[in-house]
């Protein structure tokens, strides 16, 4: 699997995917589009539900919808609390 991303402008970058598909991000506090990291969050709740939505599926189970949350903690946050 491959992708590429490219910078348009200011903190504007487009990534592109292997598939095809295509998708802004706003490294500007998600002003525009989302941020790198929201996508990196939206990326990890995406994988982590398409593996409970299929085992679900493999047992047999009704599936009657799925929503993750994630929250994020950059090591500035948790070392705050270090100190």
């Amino acid at each position: 699997m491959q992708a590429e991303v490219k910078w348009i402008e200011d903190f504007k970058f487009l990534g592109h995917s292997q598939s095809g598909h295509s998708v802004v991000m706003d490294g500007n506090g998600g002003a525009t589009a989302p941020s790198p990291m929201e996508m990196v969050l939206m990326a990890a709740g995406g994988c982590s539900s398409v593996d409970v939505v299929d085992g679900l599926k493999e047992a047999g189970q009704k599936r009657l919808g799925m929503r993750c949350q994630i929250d994020d903690r950059t090591s500035r946050d948790c070392t705050k609390n270090l100190y």
